[in-house]
């Protein structure tokens, strides 16, 4: 939607049109907690994807008689994998957060992050939100960014909370199909698969540790999580058996990523622990 604003409004001159990815409801959320939408932003980023590892089955480990061990041979972990997920949804951020000081800015509210195919092997990633700016001569040292919407982001600031950052944690787990996970999974009836659920928790358990440590470097009290995605795949065990070498030359990978925004309080006192979060921007209402 496209709306126009006065000469008086923050940043633009008399006639100058702004867009934005914000409803008429939200619109008014953000106006009525002393913010004023300058623009949509966009940031984007294409990477190569696929990278795993040099060999092996990366980070691969077993079950056996209720002890966990590696799973020979053992290859290189996930880690620049994950590195290069990091790398592309920061990268994207960056850009978009990079339009929002062009637009002279204060933070992005309802930051839509998407990840596509885009062609063999690249992945796209995009961010979009509206980048707004406070009505009072205090300003952040930098743009905030947060996954909230109009509604959700005036809720927070009138309950005594800001948004610092957008705040990721992605982790990767593999573990290599053993005859314990083979055989509950062939036996008729229900029944838990002890190996794949101790797969997932290790992967999503991850995903959080990672997710508290972004949060810490955004000087945060905590983060509203936005969405917590799992995926699994398998696929043919380089290292074990070889493509041909029977069910014991697969591999389950499970990837979990958490995005979220973190938050901190007004006022928190200078005493507390950690690091001090972004200046606080000083919020009137309209009356």
């Amino acid at each position: 939607m496209t709306h126009r604003r006065d000469a008086g409004s923050p940043g633009g001159a008399a006639g100058r049109t702004w867009d934005s990815t914000l409803s008429a409801g939200e619109f008014a959320a953000v106006k009525g907690v002393g913010f004023e939408p300058v623009g949509q932003v966009l940031g984007t980023a294409v990477f190569n994807i696929g990278y795993e590892g040099l060999w092996g089955c990366p980070g691969a480990w077993t079950v056996t008689d209720g002890v966990k061990e590696p799973s020979p041979p053992m290859g290189s972990s996930f880690a620049p994998l994950v590195g290069t997920l990091y790398a592309a949804r920061r990268l994207a951020l960056a850009r978009a957060v990079a339009e929002c000081r062009a637009l002279g800015g204060d933070g992005i509210v309802g930051v839509d992050l998407r990840v596509d195919g885009f062609a063999s092997h690249t992945v796209e990633f995009t961010v979009l939100g509206t980048a707004v700016r406070a009505r009072s001569r205090i300003r952040p040292r930098a743009p905030f960014t947060s996954h909230l919407r109009g509604q959700d982001f005036a809720k927070l600031l009138n309950t005594g909370w800001v948004p610092t950052g957008l705040a990721f944690g992605i982790a990767m787990e593999t573990r290599h199909d053993d005859w314990s996970t083979l055989q509950s999974s062939w036996t008729a009836g229900n029944q838990e698969v002890e190996g794949y659920t101790q797969l997932i928790s290790r992967a999503r358990q991850g995903a959080r540790k990672q997710l508290a440590i972004d949060v810490a470097k955004h000087g945060a009290d905590g983060v509203v999580v936005d969405d917590a995605e799992l995926t699994v795949h398998g696929r043919e065990c380089p290292g074990v058996g070889g493509i041909g070498g029977g069910a014991y030359a697969r591999d389950r990978i499970a990837e979990a990523v958490f995005v979220g925004t973190s938050i901190a309080r007004f006022g928190r006192s200078r005493r507390s622990a950690g690091p001090e979060p972004l200046t606080i921007m000083r919020l009137e209402r309209e009356h």
